[in-house]
C-alpha cells in the first residue's frame, strides 16, 4: 500500500518554458486553480472534458479538495507555473504551497483541446543532484537498460550491479500498489533507486522495472485484473530474466508493501530463489487497512463533516468487499478506488501469512515503526505466525515511515512530499542478510 496517498488522489486522478504550450491552456489552468482554491467547485468542474467530468463531478471534486486539505493542510498560495509536452498531450503544472507541503496541480490537455483531460496532485520533481543517496559511490556501480518480457507485455527496466565484480547475488525489486515506475517514485523520493545504488555499493545487483499498469495504462484491462496480472506475473518474468541472462550466485526477491504480500506467492512459483525480503507487508486484509488509513489521515487535524461523510462511504465500500454477495458482476464504482470485484475476490482467497509459513527458504521482514499504512500490528502478526520457522528474521526501525525514510513524531502523507533517502543502516541490514546466504 506504499502509494496510497498518491493513489488516492490520482483515482479521485512566473512562467517557465511555455513556448510550446498554448497560452489559452495556461489561462484555463490559471482559471481552474483560482476556482478550485476558492472552492467554486461547479465552475471549476466546467473546465473538465466529458471523461473527467463524469469521474469528478462538482461534489466529487469537493471531496478531493477536502481530502487534500486534510493531508497537507490549507492552501496558502500559488508560486509557479511550468509546462511539459509528451506525445499526444500538453501538461501544465501549477506549483502550490500548502500549510504542510508543496504540491504541483498537474493539468493534462490533448494537443487539440482546451478542456482538462487529466487532473492530479503530485509533489514537485526533485533536482537531479537530489536523486542520488549520499552512500552511493559513483564509481562503485554500473547500470544497464533491460527489457522484461512478460507474456504480451514488454517492461523497460534497469540492471544495477557492482563494478569489477564477476559473480554476485541479484535482488528483484517488486513495487507497491499503483502504477509505479522502476524507482517506485513517490513525489521527490525514489526508494527503489536508493536500494539499487546502496546494494550495488555492497556488492549486490538489483533488477527494477516499470510496472505493467504504468507502461500499459491506456490498454491495461482495469475492469478485469487481479494481483496476478498487476504484480505477480511480471515479478516471475523478472526472476526468469535474471536466471537466463545474468551470471549470479543467488537470486533474491524483495517486495515492498503490496509487493511484499505478493512475495510468498511469487516464491511459490519460483521455487529456487534464495530468499524473500518483505518490507512493510500487511498481514491483515487490504480493505481493512484502507479504512484504517483513511480514518488516520482524516483525523490528523480533526474530522470535518465532509470527511465523516467520506469515511461512511468508504466504510460502505469496504463492507461490499467483505460481503458474501460480492461477485465478479459487482460494479467496480461501488468498491474502494473503483478496483474491480475480481481483484478483491482474489485477495479474499489469498492468505499471504499462510503462504509465507509454507516457504522453506530464508525470510527477512522489515517494518518502519512510524508507518501508518502498514502498522506494527501487521508486523506483530507476522512475528506471531512465523517466529517458529527457521531462517526468519524480523527487524523494525523506530524512526522510519512506510517508505523506510526517517522522520519525527506522527507520520503524515505530507512527509512523502519531502526529499529524503532510505538510511544507510537499512541498506547495511539488507546486505548483511543477503550475503549470508
Amino acid at each position: 500500500m506504499n502509494n496510497l496517498f498518491v493513489f488516492l488522489i490520482l483515482w479521485l486522478g512566473c512562467l517557465n518554458s511555455i513556448a510550446q504550450v498554448s497560452q489559452n491552456k495556461i489561462d484555463v489552468s490559471n482559471k481552474f486553480l483560482i476556482l478550485l482554491t476558492s472552492e467554486q467547485f461547479e465552475e471549476a468542474a466546467a473546465c473538465f472534458d466529458e471523461i473527467v467530468l463524469k469521474q469528478l463531478p462538482p461534489e466529487k471534486l469537493k471531496q478531493v479538495w477536502s481530502s487534500v486539505n486534510a493531508q497537507v493542510g490549507k492552501f496558502k498560495k500559488h508560486t509557479d507555473t511550468h509546462t511539459e509536452q509528451i506525445p499526444n498531450y500538453d501538461i501544465v503544472y501549477q506549483t502550490c504551497e500548502f500549510e504542510n507541503a508543496v504540491l504541483d496541480v498537474k493539468l493534462v490537455y490533448t494537443k487539440e483541446g482546451d478542456k482538462i483531460t487529466g487532473f492530479f496532485f503530485v509533489p514537485p520533481k526533485p533536482k537531479e543532484n537530489e536523486k542520488i543517496p549520499p552512500y552511493a559511490g559513483q564509481d562503485s556501480y554500473l547500470e544497464k537498460e533491460i527489457e522484461i518480457h512478460s507474456g504480451r507485455f514488454i517492461l523497460p527496466g534497469t540492471f544495477t550491479y557492482p563494478k569489477d565484480v564477476t559473480a554476485f547475488p541479484v535482488v528483484v525489486l517488486v513495487h507497491g500498489s499503483g502504477p509505479n515506475d522502476r524507482d517506485e517514485t513517490i513525489g521527490p523520493n525514489k526508494p527503489f533507486l536508493d536500494l539499487a545504488l546502496g546494494l550495488a555499493a555492497k556488492g549486490i545487483g538489483t533488477i527494477r522495472y516499470d510496472k505493467r499498469t504504468l507502461v500499459y495504462r491506456d490498454s491495461f484491462q482495469l475492469d478485469n485484473f487481479t494481483l496476478e496480472e498487476e504484480t505477480i506475473e511480471d515479478a516471475v518474468a523478472a526472476i526468469e530474466f535474471v536466471k537466463k541472462n545474468i551470471l549470479v550466485n543467488n537470486v533474491f526477491l524483495l517486495g515492498h508493501s503490496l509487493g511484499a504480500i505478493a512475495s510468498p506467492r511469487i516464491a511459490e512459483l519460483q521455487k529456487d530463489i534464495a530468499g524473500v525480503i518483505m518490507m512493510a507487508g500487511n498481514a491483515r486484509p487490504v480493505e481493512d487497512l484502507i479504512l484504517e488509513q483513511m480514518f488516520y489521515i482524516f483525523s490528523i487535524d480533526g474530522l470535518t463533516e465532509d470527511e465523516q461523510n467520506n469515511l461512511q462511504e468508504i466504510e460502505k465500500q469496504v463492507g461490499r468487499v467483505k460481503s458474501r454477495s460480492l461477485s465478479p458482476q459487482t460494479p467496480k464504482d461501488s468498491l474502494p478506488f473503483h478496483t474491480p470485484a475480481i481483484y478483491w475476490l482474489y485477495l479474499r482467497d489469498y492468505d499471504q501469512v499462510k503462504s509465507a509459513r509454507k516457504l522453506k527458504i530464508p525470510i527477512l521482514l522489515l517494518q518502519g515503526e512510524r508507518d501508518y499504512q502498514v502498522t506494527m500490528q501487521d508486523f506483530n502478526i507476522w512475528k506471531k505466525n512465523l517466529s517458529g520457522k527457521k531462517s526468519v528474521k524480523f527487524v523494525s526501525y523506530p524512526k522510519l515511515n512506510h517508505l523506510f525514510m526517517e522522520g519525527e513524531g506522527k507520520s503524515t502523507p505530507a512527509e512523502y512530499t519531502k526529499q529524503n533517502h532510505i538510511p544507510e543502516y537499512v541498506i547495511r541490514d539488507l546486505a548483511e542478510w543477503i550475503l549470508k546466504y
